[in-house]
């Protein structure tokens, strides 16, 4: 029962990443094909990443159908009401939050199953929660956000720490564990935001030369 559980919330974190991609692609005015491209990379790249990596093949994605017709759902959905939608940075801001905390908990779960060390189990949620994006943001010829966003994959990270502390010195269940990983990653995320909090930013010479002129 609870292995179906977090397989609906694995299938809830690909839609709402789906529409994320999908929403990305209808503010870079593609087309419809360009949509549901940007809606299956975001919805399902970064786990497919992740099972190609550690050897978990075929990948999910490509053995259940269920994955790639939900992102085509969401993509061709948020195709036809997008023009509706106000403020889509903001929507896309939230749902990326949600889908954020979901793949973080869903990837460490995978990397625990598949045996690896802490660090192997983190970088496994980061690699699901961020990869997709990092698709995304590089066919859209943009510097991905996870290099620049406030407290993105930093959010993963710690999500991922979370996990590692929780299944080593806790006797919690599996679906608490994913629940609490999930929350925490979620809640990280939108609070830096709202409070716009974000890691220090590289400076060279010239850019400290260019602020003290401004």
């Amino acid at each position: 029962m609870t292995d179906l559980i977090i397989h609906y919330f694995d299938l809830f974190g690909t839609a709402v990443f789906a529409i994320t991609g999908a929403l990305c692609g209808v503010r870079h005015r593609l087309d419809l094909l360009g949509v549901v491209v940007f809606g299956c990379t975001v919805g399902v790249g970064g786990g497919i990443l992740r099972d190609t990596i550690i050897g978990a093949v075929p990948v999910a994605a490509l053995k259940d159908i269920s994955y790639l017709i939900l992102c085509i759902i969401s993509a061709l959905t948020v195709f036809c009401i997008a023009r509706y939608l106000s403020n889509l940075a903001r929507i896309i801001a939230f749902c990326d939050a949600v889908g954020l905390g979901v793949f973080t908990a869903i990837g460490c779960a995978k990397g625990y199953i598949f045996e690896l060390n802490t660090i192997g189990i983190i970088l496994c949620g980061v690699l699901t929660a961020v990869g997709g994006g990092i698709l995304r943001d590089v066919m859209s010829k943009s510097i991905p956000v996870v290099l620049t966003s406030d407290f993105y994959a930093t959010a993963s990270l710690l999500g991922g720490g979370v996990f590692c502390l929780l299944k080593e010195f806790t006797r919690l269940s599996d679906f608490k564990i994913f629940i609490a990983v999930f929350l925490f990653v979620t809640s990280i995320r939108l609070g830096a935001m709202h409070l716009k909090l974000r890691l220090p930013v590289a400076q060279s010479a010239d850019n400290i030369s260019q602020e003290r002129d401004l």
